[in-house]
């Protein structure tokens, strides 16, 4: 008998197979219920992109190769260095696609950064429909543009003409096999894969089926990446370290991210540096209400956030001022801390930030992180 191979998500070991009424059944993605979407054709239609301000060259130049690339049936890599603006760069593809009456999507692996993108697409294109879409918020799963989750994917079998898919370097989408055949099977005609810190398998993938890479290595203002400072302590003297530098930021007016690297410490440092600076918060995947925390930061009212890796992506603050604690824990890789380092200096009004990466020992991931940072800034 053929080994049972599941059709909807390719999951072929035993472990994670059933037998029920005799037949089987994949354990693995049998929590993937619930309504599709059914491709339907639409109507050509001028589409107007709203922007507050220009491309660069070079953004304009890759959001150009993309669309060309697009209309001829061509999928693309964007390796974009963080902060260079790929959201932006993909605007002019996402444009294209609509105006010809295509279906298109752009996806993303985590629920807050496609919250924070559906409200930049609104902005950007007012006079379309555009519609989130990840868990508890499936009501409306159509429209001219849908930001989704890569976990909601399961939803548009064979249905979206382009397909723009960000963060493919992130959890949870890295790694799982079962999230790509999503990806893979929701595709009708072509897709736009985007990262600042992309595997070597995934490059070593594009180049060898043909598809096309584009780089950016600067970012869109033109001021370089901040190059992490890196503080040696014992991990108890870290503590001390990272109210000494907090205060220093605060002191500056500026705002400020400490990353954790799990859930359960972001509580407990937190409860430590809010006795001796007052007036932030912490957020988490666990964390009841982070959405509403993390739009009170932004408009000032906290001055700090101790944070796991839900804001490493996604999120721009103008002034913001990075502290790393506990780096060299071997969750934060190099791409990981590329994309911490990657949260300071992202505005043109405000374009430079410091990153202090505080561990007891330099780890490869620290050393890594810092080696691509200042190579990329030899591009400027």
């Amino acid at each position: 008998m053929e080994p049972f191979v599941c059709p909807r998500c390719g999951n072929k070991d035993a472990r994670y197979i059933g037998i029920k009424f005799g037949k089987p059944y994949c354990r693995r993605c049998i929590s993937f219920q619930g309504v599709k979407a059914e491709y339907q054709p639409k109507k050509k239609k001028d589409v107007n992109l709203h922007l507050d301000y220009p491309l660069s060259k070079e953004q304009h130049f890759l959001s150009e190769q993309v669309k060309s690339n697009f209309a001829n049936g061509i999928n693309t890599l964007v390796y974009a260095v963080t902060g260079s603006g790929k959201t932006e760069i993909s605007y002019g593809v996402i444009a294209f696609a609509m105006s010809q009456g295509m279906n298109v999507g752009f996806a993303l692996p985590r629920r807050d950064v496609v919250i924070e993108l559906y409200f930049r697409l609104k902005e950007a294109f007012p006079e379309q429909k555009i519609v989130a879409v990840y868990g508890q918020h499936t009501s409306a799963l159509t429209g001219d543009c849908i930001i989704l989750t890569t976990h909601q994917l399961y939803r548009y079998p064979h249905y979206f003409d382009l397909l723009v898919l960000d963060e493919i370097d992130a959890f949870p989408f890295k790694g799982d096999p079962m999230l790509r055949r999503f990806f893979l099977d929701s595709i009708r005609g072509h897709y736009v894969m985007m990262s600042a810190t992309p595997s070597k398998d995934v490059v070593d993938e594009f180049k060898q089926d043909g598809h096309a890479i584009l780089s950016l290595r600067t970012r869109f203002h033109r001021h370089p990446i901040p190059v992490p400072r890196v503080i040696r302590k014992p991990l108890l003297l870290q503590y001390i370290t990272i109210c000494k530098e907090l205060n220093r930021f605060l002191r500056k007016g500026k705002q400020c991210f400490i990353f954790v690297p799990t859930v359960n410490m972001a509580a407990s440092l937190f409860a430590f540096v809010s006795k001796f600076c007052p007036g932030g918060n912490y957020v988490s995947s666990k964390r009841e209400g982070r959405e509403e925390i993390i739009a009170a930061f932004k408009k000032g009212t906290f001055k700090y956030l101790v944070t796991t890796a839900v804001l490493e992506r996604g999120v721009t603050v103008k002034g913001l001022q990075v502290i790393v604690f506990h780096a060299d824990d071997q969750i934060y890789d190099a791409a990981a801390l590329i994309q911490i380092a990657g949260r300071a200096g992202r505005k043109m009004s405000e374009p430079t930030g410091e990153v202090v990466f505080l561990c007891q020992r330099e780890s490869e991931g620290i050393k890594r992180a810092i080696e691509e940072i200042k190579f990329c800034n030899r591009f400027l």
